[in-house]
């Protein structure tokens, strides 16, 4: 049970950034003696020690779970309005059998990373973007919303009070995921009569097996990610659960993950199954325009920004495979796996081969990308949050 500390949130709210328009917030929630203590640990000055981290080896950190201190919990009322959030120790959630989202997937999710500076600043990114394509999502799916407001204030609660377990700079992130769903339960298809609000949180390493290294793409043309008029174009929870069966083919011979085609004529690019991808023609770099079946990623419109900035032509449109089978270049991207290289694709019996390494476009646009992320590059967009 979460009980009342004025002090500690007296303590919370005099640590807003003042130079944010986000800053001006109401009371941030409560926390249990033991937040409280995670959290007076994670306001230190800069200076920090080893002791001060979380018992993980920083060094061997995949893309597994490995819950942090803390959830933030917010619920909405019947009229459709969020009540304040709270904190809590992380647990399992209590959900009634009949909850919408069990019974007819009524979800989404969200996933951003914190970034541990050198001075022991934490650095968030462009959270704004993930608070509108929430909206975006839960207005497609008939579920009211936290505001951009509560949504970035949420997830900096969450990220402060697990700040230790953060990995150290060049050792990894900590993923945050948080998720909206229909917990009311219902037994009719209809929109749920409640609606919860949870942000978890856990370290992370590389998300593909083999890091950094180039990636090996299979194009599938059996299964479909999304079609026309469906919920491709969100994070819905239902978007998910479809592709394992051809991840799990592809995986099995030997592949890092697909790439699906459109499934009206099986012709153009859509996307990789949990990223976009791009590919590159000379100082041409093209990627799929997000028309409804296309994830809008975060990174993907950060990617496009920075490349334009940097002298590249970008082109937003349809893809033909064609084109990906003859194109200099190809990779990823995605907040879960950063900006990643493709080494090779297979359609059918044909594989291509492509460039890769220091000199390609996309080692270029990851190292302004991570720079950015990490406080080495100056941050001119303001798109970087930062928490202390």
């Amino acid at each position: 049970m979460i009980q009342t500390n004025s002090g500690l949130r007296s303590l919370v709210q005099s640590l807003r950034p003042m130079t944010s328009s986000l800053s001006k917030l109401e009371a941030y929630s409560c926390y249990t003696s033991q937040a409280a203590s995670a959290l007076q640990q994670a306001t230190k000055p800069n200076s920090y020690r080893e002791d001060e981290y979380a018992k993980v080896d920083w060094d061997n950190l995949g893309f597994g779970i490995t819950p942090a201190d803390f959830v933030y919990t917010m619920k909405c009322s019947i009229d459709g309005k969020f009540e304040q959030g709270e904190l809590a120790p992380y647990g399992n959630v209590e959900l009634s059998p009949s909850a919408a989202v069990l019974n007819y997937g009524q979800g989404l999710y969200e996933g951003t990373k914190a970034y541990r500076t050198d001075d022991g600043r934490l650095l968030l990114f462009r959270l704004d973007r993930n608070a509108s394509r929430m909206k975006m999502g839960a207005d497609r799916l008939c579920m009211p919303c936290p505001s951009i407001y509560q949504f970035v204030d949420a997830v900096k609660q969450t990220a402060l009070a697990n700040k230790r377990w953060t990995p150290p700079p060049g050792k990894g992130t900590l993923y945050i995921r948080p998720l909206l769903m229909g917990s009311g339960p219902i037994l009719g298809l209809a929109p749920a009569p409640e609606y919860t609000f949870l942000i978890y949180a856990s370290p992370v390493g590389n998300y593909f097996k083999e890091g950094l290294k180039p990636l090996s793409i299979y194009v599938e043309d059996e299964f479909h990610r999304a079609t026309r008029g469906g919920a491709g174009g969100i994070k819905s929870i239902t978007n998910y659960a479809p592709v394992l069966k051809a991840m799990a083919r592809a995986k099995s011979r030997g592949f890092s993950d697909v790439l699906y085609l459109d499934s009206a004529n099986k012709k153009n690019l859509e996307e990789v199954s949990s990223c976009n991808i791009f590919l590159v023609k000379g100082n041409v770099i093209s990627t799929p325009a997000t028309n409804g079946t296309i994830l809008p990623g975060v990174t993907r419109r950060s990617i496009v920004e920075i490349a334009r900035d940097h002298g590249y032509q970008v082109e937003e449109r349809a893809i033909p495979l064609d084109e990906l089978m003859d194109a200099d270049e190809v990779f990823c991207t995605g907040t879960a796996v950063g900006v990643a290289p493709v080494g090779t694709i297979t359609y059918q019996d044909r594989r291509v081969e492509y460039r890769v390494g220091e000199e390609s476009v996309s080692r270029e646009l990851y190292s302004i990308l991570e720079g950015m992320k990490t406080g080495v590059i100056e941050d001119k967009k303001g798109w970087i949050t930062e928490i202390q």
